[in-house]
């Protein structure tokens, strides 16, 4: 027999009371002691993995940066334990994902193990969130337990900082991050946009860029010139809008400003100097100086910051009037923590390296990251055999697909040196000529910095 709805609320009710008196008057099954743990649920009161007599270099966290590190460490030095920790079970690279938004590649060509790859080259890796790093008795606590370490790397990559536009309104921030995310931190993000963009019948897309410095790739032009060929692909009535910090497309200025225009010009529109004022996910509209605008879909890329670890561990610099600058202060040229030696930062999470207007910071992309992780394990291996390391600096090299078909790709090389007065400089070229063989090159270097990482 059915149940009515008076019945339900009855029914309901004493459901109520009874759950209130059961929580009122303890029973001796649940006042009793607790089963021990099994040994690996883990505790945070208890140490991860005992301290050896070998070296310990802990890295923390395992993205481009952190893989070349624990590797490269682990063959230059292998007098040394290395242990990974890092809190995703798998890895999800974002410098392809754009081109995965559209389908031109899949999921398995963005993901690899963690655990076969550190088990081919003897390193250790814990999947473990990190909660705390306390640098005066040089330990890392995780939600698994604690660990020690002689020396520890960073590579905490970026967070998010909607403080800027929310204050300590975490509801908002909430809503802006599940609805409308920026995509640059795997990979739920990724995910929750591809279904977003696969979905959307037509209408206005905005996307909003982060002020600089930002992590790129993905590149957020190259990602709004893929939406622009989705839509087209698609026949989708759609309109994007790109809103921009900056007062103008760069770098490679001149190859985006062709492909918006060529390509895109009649459903692309870009507006620099559109600096964002306040957002409000619920009513879909965002203010700039720029005007204001509603939306029926936008990627909301919030101001970008080092990880979360960098603060934890206390990285983060602060400027002359005392309020964080939101990056690791490090020394320009060992990748050293400024005020802890036994502390090295790599990859997006790095501050300000130069004082040069044109350069001040190294992109926060992974072929920078991967190269961090290389100079860094050549350091400490030089550290630990008791010589001092000779200064090494990275290059950058980036690709940026702008059309699905014909596949066409933009490029940009860095290149970087000491100058006479110590100071680093950094050389741009841009190659603005979109064509074919730029995508196979792309794929070329992906392929080779995937089998630096995991082969």
């Amino acid at each position: 027999m059915p149940i009515d709805r008076r019945q339900f609320l009855a029914g309901a009710a004493g459901a109520s009371a009874s759950l209130l008196t059961a929580c009122a008057a303890p029973t001796a099954s649940n006042t009793a002691a607790s089963a021990p743990l099994p040994f690996l649920v883990g505790s945070p009161s208890e140490a991860l993995i005992a301290k050896g007599k070998a070296p310990r270099v802990v890295v923390c966290g395992g993205g481009w940066g952190g893989l070349s590190a624990a590797k490269n460490i682990r063959q230059m030095a292998p007098q040394a334990e290395v242990v990974l920790l890092e809190r995703n079970p798998v890895f999800f690279s974002c410098p392809m994902s754009n081109k995965w938004l559209v389908d031109i590649v899949d999921s398995q060509f963005l993901t690899h193990d963690y655990l076969q790859v550190s088990e081919r080259h003897g390193y250790r890796f814990i999947q473990s969130e990190i909660t705390q790093i306390d640098r005066d008795t040089k330990r890392v606590h995780t939600s698994l337990g604690h660990l020690d370490y002689d020396l520890l790397v960073l590579a905490p990559g970026i967070r998010y900082g909607y403080e800027t536009w929310f204050g300590n309104d975490r509801r908002a921030a909430e809503a802006t991050r599940a609805r409308f995310p920026g995509a640059y931190i795997p990979n739920a993000e990724h995910y929750a946009l591809k279904r977003a963009l696969h979905a959307f019948k037509g209408g206005e897309w905005v996307m909003n860029l982060p002020p600089p410095p930002q992590r790129c790739p993905p590149s957020p032009y190259e990602r709004a010139c893929l939406v622009a060929w989705w839509f087209k692909t698609h026949n989708i009535k759609g309109r994007i809008t790109i809103l921009d910090h900056k007062d103008g497309v760069r770098p490679i200025g001149v190859g985006f400003r062709e492909a918006f225009r060529d390509l895109y010009g009649d459903i692309l529109t870009y507006v620099p100097n559109a600096h964002v004022q306040e957002i409000d996910p619920f009513a879909q509209r965002i203010k700039t100086s720029a005007g204001d605008m509603k939306f029926d879909h936008a990627v909301i890329m919030a101001p970008h910051q080092a990880g979360d670890l960098a603060w934890k561990a206390g990285a983060v610099g602060t400027r002359p009037d005392g309020k964080p600058t939101g990056w690791a202060d490090v020394d320009n040229k060992m990748l050293t923590m400024k005020g802890d030696d036994d502390v090295y930062v790599i990859g997006d999470a790095v501050g300000q390296v130069s004082p040069l207007p044109n350069f001040l910071f190294y992109p926060k992309a992974g072929h920078v990251a991967n190269a961090h992780g290389r100079i860094v394990a050549r350091y400490i291996a030089e550290r630990l055999a008791g010589r001092a390391p000779k200064v090494e600096l990275p290059d950058n090299l980036c690709y940026m697909l702008v059309n699905g078909s014909p596949r066409e790709a933009i490029a940009v090389q860095f290149d970087y040196r000491i100058n006479d007065q110590g100071i680093l400089e950094q050389a741009q070229i841009d190659d603005n000529d979109r064509r074919e063989a730029l995508v196979s090159e792309d794929f070329r270097w992906y392929a080779r910095m995937m089998g630096d990482l995991f082969s």
